[in-house]
């Protein structure tokens, strides 16, 4: 027989029928927040997990006033494998609050990530500021939210060819846009800045000056810069550029197709490389090719104001492109395997040769150390410490490796003569596609890379083409995240992934089939670390959600909590 209704109701249940009845919109979005919460760490005075026995473990994390400070050196939490945290092929949700410094000489590193690097299962949130892309400092303060399950496009798409450049030098994320700076030698041309409008399209955004490269970018507080080459081409066996007009100026791109000239560096010819540090700017000034600077202009330079450029010395050998790890300021050499940490004033000390190196093209900072791209034995050598480089392989039968990037859980680095992309995969390479066929050339190079609208780019010469790569699924907020304390929030919901800072949703994957991605994984949870680096800032309240929240529940969560930030 069935019961009554009223026989359903614990004693008390009519008080919490009208409790419930006169609640407001908003008492019941905070109830309906905490449905599907698998874990909470407070991260106020410890690693407990707060509704259940996740529990991460500190590894060298202080806290003070109510957060986690995490060194960005080998500070970081992790919560061992249990059966609350798989996430499986379901909607999840991570909620965490980060503060970063405005002003920084580390990379941001990872926030939170399950992933294993061998099967390509799991799910990576990061911040990305990589600088030592070669010529470029790719990305700076933007956010990747990525999962993957082993799966990749099964070859590059191209993007086309900005203008008819025949070497795209630098590319970098913007303001929310993908520019990239390139070599047009011919006679009458000379470098541009080109923005990307999707598909093959390209917006041209100015030729500032009359060498024929635009090479070094990098964008530092809040804008854009560019400085100027002379590439004769002789370095890549090509022939030499008509274009002989000298390099070696600086511009601040202030949009449309309009630039201000901050002056010439020193006498040199070319600005081999851009990166911001500690608050300032600074230019390496290695020329390539068949023309080269005289030793004493060719170190590196501060920028301390329009015309105002001061020499921070030479250890001897060219200074060409620039690194930011672990509070150092690193330079890469192309003589004699030279990798330099700069000391201040002008003081350098030598941390190579690195091993059976004569240049020395890239770095990425991947599992949290320093690898850099070789010359001539086409090997990737990961940084031990002064004088201890440890060689992770070489890609294919190529001889040398330039742009390198972390995407989405994995290193990927491009090479010479073939112009093509490995992807590194613990003690071996794996092919990702040829980039660059042109015909009767002897070099073909993968040059830069950078990470933009969830896909990994990469620009190449001598067809001068942009070509993009999809591994897994991923979201990125391709702004500068704003300093101080930021709620970060990142969703899985059904087959789209969601980016939410402070409160309002600032960016969306494409679609995709949610059955493709299983997420479950024996790898621990880690808390400000994964396969970028450790985490560089400071960090409270992480929650894990085994379901998606919605935008006006994230909404209300960054309203209740933003006064305690």
């Amino acid at each position: 027989m069935t019961q009554p209704c009223h026989a359903r109701f614990r004693p008390g249940g009519y008080l919490l029928l009208i409790a419930i009845a006169a609640a407001t919109p908003l008492d019941l979005r905070i109830a309906r927040a905490e449905e599907g919460l698998i874990a909470h760490w407070k991260l106020a005075n410890d690693g407990r997990d707060s509704v259940g026995d996740s529990h991460a473990i500190p590894h060298g994390v202080r806290f003070e006033d109510g957060s986690a400070v995490l060194d960005g050196i080998d500070d970081w939490l992790q919560a061992p494998d249990s059966d609350a945290l798989r996430l499986g092929k379901g909607d999840f949700t991570v909620s965490v609050w980060i503060h970063t410094e405005e002003d920084l000489d580390d990379v941001l590193g990872d926030v939170v990530s399950r992933y294993d690097p061998t099967t390509r299962r799991g799910f990576n949130l990061t911040l990305m500021n990589y600088a030592g892309v070669t010529s470029a400092q790719s990305n700076w303060r933007n956010v990747l939210f990525g999962i993957d399950d082993g799966r990749v496009d099964s070859q590059w798409t191209d993007c086309g060819r900005p203008g008819t450049n025949q070497q795209v030098k630098s590319l970098v994320v913007f303001d929310g846009e993908l520019y990239a700076a390139v070599w047009e030698p011919g006679e009458g041309q000379a470098g541009h800045v080109y923005r990307y409008a999707g598909g093959t399209r390209w917006v041209d955004c100015g030729s500032p000056d009359p060498a024929n490269a635009l090479t070094g970018m990098a964008v530092h507080q809040g804008k854009l810069y560019v400085g100027s080459e002379l590439y004769s081409g002789g370095g890549s066996s090509l022939p030499l550029s008509p274009n002989t007009n000298h390099g070696g100026r600086v511009y601040r791109y202030e949009g449309g197709a309009n630039w201000t000239d901050l002056g010439k560096v020193a006498d040199v010819r070319s600005i081999s490389g851009l990166a911001s540090f500690g608050g300032q700017l600074y230019a390496g000034t290695g020329t390539t090719g068949a023309w080269r600077d005289r030793p004493r202009t060719r170190g590196m330079y501060r920028f301390d104001g329009p015309g105002q450029w001061t020499s921070c010395g030479c250890p001897g050998q060219r200074i060409v492109h620039l690194a930011v790890h672990n509070g150092g300021l690193f330079g890469l050499s192309y003589d004699d395997g030279g990798f330099f940490r700069y000391e201040g004033g002008t003081n350098w000390t030598q941390l190579g040769p690195v091993p059976e190196t004569t240049q020395v093209y890239s770095t990425a900072i991947y599992e949290g150390r320093i690898h850099a791209g070789t010359w001539p034995t086409g090997s990737v050598y990961r940084f031990e410490g002064p004088q201890q480089w440890v060689n992770t392989g070489r890609l294919g039968e190529e001889q040398e490796v330039m742009g390198m990037s972390v995407y989405n859980g994995k290193l990927y680095a491009g090479t010479l003569p073939l112009g093509a992309v490995y992807r590194y995969d613990g003690g071996k390479w794996t092919l990702t596609g040829t980039l660059d066929t042109t015909p009767n050339v002897r070099y073909r190079r993968a040059w830069v890379m950078a990470v933009y609208g969830g896909k990994l780019y990469c620009g190449v010469l001598p067809s001068g083409h942009v070509l993009s790569l999809e591994a897994g699924k991923s979201v990125t907020y391709d702004r500068a995240l704003k300093s101080g304390w930021r709620h970060l929030v990142a969703v899985k919901a059904g087959g789209q992934l969601r980016l939410h800072i402070d409160g309002a949703q600032v960016a969306a994957s494409s679609a995709f089939q949610p059955d493709q991605y299983d997420l479950d994984t024996k790898a621990p949870l880690r808390i400000g670390f994964g396969q970028h680096d450790y985490f560089n800032g400071r960090m409270k309240d992480l929650r894990l959600y085994s379901r998606a929240l919605s935008a006006a529940e994230i909404a209300s969560q960054y309203q209740r909590s933003q006064g305690d930030n």
